[in-house]
């Protein structure tokens, strides 16, 4: 079986696929991976937020994520958790996302 970092890097590589339709920039980029936990079951637990709460793409990021993070073979099932604290802001998104949306050169 492969390290927890390996496997870990894999779940994030897969996230960096599903990509915010509105923004057109991936959630991890955008800032919105709070917490990865994959448990010895292959549970995979999922903490993320929203640029708001008010986002009508919960169910869509949802269906998203589940397929992306099926593709790693260590994962049998995955849970998305949304969280609200903290709270995102810009200033969470990578510098690739910032010169994406035109907040840095």
């Amino acid at each position: 079986m492969r390290e927890s970092k390996a496997i870990k890097d894999d779940i994030i590589n897969h996230l960096c696929q599903v990509i915010d339709p509105e923004l057109q920039i991936d959630i991890v980029n955008l800032g919105l991976i709070y917490a990865i936990d994959l448990d010895e079951d292959g549970i995979c637990l999922i903490n993320m937020t929203l640029t708001t709460p008010a986002c009508p793409l919960t169910s869509f990021l949802i269906e998203k994520i589940t397929e992306e993070v099926s593709k790693v073979s260590e994962v049998k099932n995955v849970d998305v958790e949304f969280v609200w604290y903290p709270v995102w802001s810009p200033n969470k998104m990578s510098d690739i996302a910032k010169k994406q949306l035109g907040i840095i050169r």
